[in-house]
């Protein structure tokens, strides 16, 4: 089976952390990767942001060597639009040109590919092109709708264009990847697609680079002090990520002494935000414990998950939450909102509390807690840990590839019915 992956608006290779890029874009190269390891042809098709990277690199694992059979994962860059890094917002009218190019790839390289998997909804976009050219099958994975997140948080704002697409996209799927029931829910519910033709894939971890290693060592390489109480967020840097309540949270504990918010995510795009968040902590005088970091690389986080004493993810809405899944794969207990995803990966007083509510007293009250008890705090990151060695990207990608090879199996069988009619 050879696979067209598409992740038109952000590349997997691109540094975490900035306004474009985060579980998504973990969730392509680890896929992509580990479907090469069983022999899979994976192309990852983006579009090209520079004039500097090379047209095509291949990613089937860190030492970019090929997977089982000699199978490889690459990543192709595609010119639509300029060369250079523009919003996403602005990308709608490439992907006819986008799918152009990927048509012109495939032409060159002499190659026919099975299935095509589409990651967000403008690479759908570019996909539906493709797979009606190719006659192929298509499937998708949307990793946020905009309809789930305007009901999440009323004042967020998704351009017109992108809700009339996905009502109209997600009909001509032939499978949709979800990553938890609580997705596949949403989109029979919100969407109307049939639950037969949703396919719940949860996301994964590598539990080599995620696990459990001593603080103080992780504390040590970053710098800090060994006394400080650590509580850590990471994500992109946007108000549907919550970090405003997470700072007044800070602001409500009852005992600040050495307590350290450190928030990892942001780039120059997201100044303004950025800037917003620093003022709210000065205000509330908090300033000196609230760190923000910045980007790091993925395989950076590690060490700083191994440092924190409790993972908070206070978003109004996630898809899956993998940051939340990392953090316990760490060891470290999460604080997080009970929403999507998060719902279903944070075992509710067994590996973190889950908040129904987005206002930072109960944020407070159960980070609070976690500092206060180092007993229960190690309790419940053992228990994470556990709980998350199901969740290894080997299985995920095992799991994604049979749902790709059902659907070839399905069209083959299709045209075998229609030859013999």
């Amino acid at each position: 089976m050879r696979i067209a992956m598409l992740s038109l608006h952000t590349s997997p290779l691109a540094p975490l952390g900035g306004r474009e890029t985060g579980g998504m874009n973990v969730y392509v190269r680890e896929v992509a990767s580990h479907l090469a390891s069983l022999g899979i042809e994976v192309d990852v098709f983006t579009r090209r942001s520079s004039t500097t990277d090379d047209e095509v690199q291949t990613f089937s694992d860190e030492a970019g060597t090929p997977g089982a059979r000699g199978a490889r994962a690459r990543l192709v860059q595609i010119t639509a639009g300029p060369k250079s890094r523009i919003e996403k917002e602005e990308m709608l009218p490439f992907a006819p040109a986008f799918a152009d190019g990927v048509e012109a790839f495939r032409t060159r390289e002499g190659l026919v590919y099975d299935v095509i998997y589409s990651h967000y909804w403008l690479s759908v976009q570019a996909g539906a092109l493709l797979a009606e050219r190719w006659d192929v099958p298509h499937a998708a994975m949307f990793h946020t709708l905009a309809e789930v997140k305007l009901r999440a948080r009323t004042s967020e704002s998704e351009p017109p264009e992108r809700i009339a697409a996905e009502r109209r996209l997600v009909a001509g799927l032939d499978r949709i990847v979800a990553a938890t029931e609580h997705e596949r829910r949403l989109l029979t519910q919100i969407y109307r697609v049939p639950a037969s033709r949703v396919a719940v894939v949860p996301l994964g971890v590598d539990l080599d680079q995620f696990a459990p290693r001593p603080q103080a060592e992780a504390r040590a390489a970053l710098g800090m002090a060994p006394d400080e109480r650590m509580v850590l967020a990471i994500g992109r840097i946007e108000p549907l990520k919550g970090f405003d309540i997470l700072i007044r949270a800070i602001a409500q504990l009852s005992d600040r002494n050495k307590v350290v918010l450190s928030i990892i995510g942001g780039d120059e795009r997201a100044s303004r935000e950025l800037d917003a968040l620093r003022a709210l902590a000065e205000e509330l005088g908090v300033g000196d414990a609230v760190r923000l970091l910045g980007p790091r690389p993925h395989d950076a986080l590690a060490m700083y998950y191994n440092a924190a004493d409790v993972v908070a993810v206070p978003s109004f809405y996630e898809s899956f939450g993998l940051v939340a899944v990392e953090a316990m794969a760490s060891g470290v207990p999460v604080v997080a909102s009970r929403v999507g995803g998060l719902a279903s990966t944070v075992a509710d007083g067994r590996t973190g509390y889950l908040i129904p509510w987005r206002c930072p007293e109960p944020f407070a009250e159960k980070i609070e807690l976690l500092l206060r008890n180092e007993e229960l705090r190690r309790a419940l990151g053992q228990a994470a840990a556990e709980r998350m060695r199901s969740y290894s990207w080997g299985e995920v990608a095992r799991a994604v590839a049979a749902v790709l090879a059902g659907l070839t199996t399905e069209i083959a069988e299709d045209c075998t019915v229609v030859a013999g009619a």
